[in-house]
């Protein structure tokens, strides 16, 4: 019982502050690969808030992100995300080229 009112007021602490991190930013940026820090900027906030909150549940999430299959489970979700990213960039380029050579006749 205590550990749920730990983690419900460690949720309403992290939904209540708006992390500096995780601004939108446009599509059209260069620096969109950015956003694969998102989920590790939202997990660094969930940790913080959960460790003041309550230390023995900030631990077991911290064994909990350690273990090997969590890892390999960030590995794999971020080698694919990168690969999507490029893929993204290349179509965001062909819309653009397309845009300025068939639309605005440069």
């Amino acid at each position: 019982m205590l550990q749920s009112r730990a983690l419900v007021i460690a949720l309403i602490l992290l939904l209540s502050t708006t992390p500096p991190e995780v601004q939108s930013k446009s599509l059209f940026e260069k620096d969109r690969r950015d956003l694969l820090a998102i989920p590790e900027t939202i997990a660094s906030y969930i940790y913080e808030t959960v460790n003041k909150v309550s230390p023995k549940v900030g631990q077991f999430l911290l064994d909990t992100v350690q273990s090997p299959s969590v890892t390999a489970a960030r590995q794999r979700i971020a080698k694919e995300a990168v690969r999507v990213s490029v893929m993204f960039e290349q179509l965001m380029e062909k819309i653009k080229s397309l845009w300025y050579t068939k639309v605005l006749g440069y």
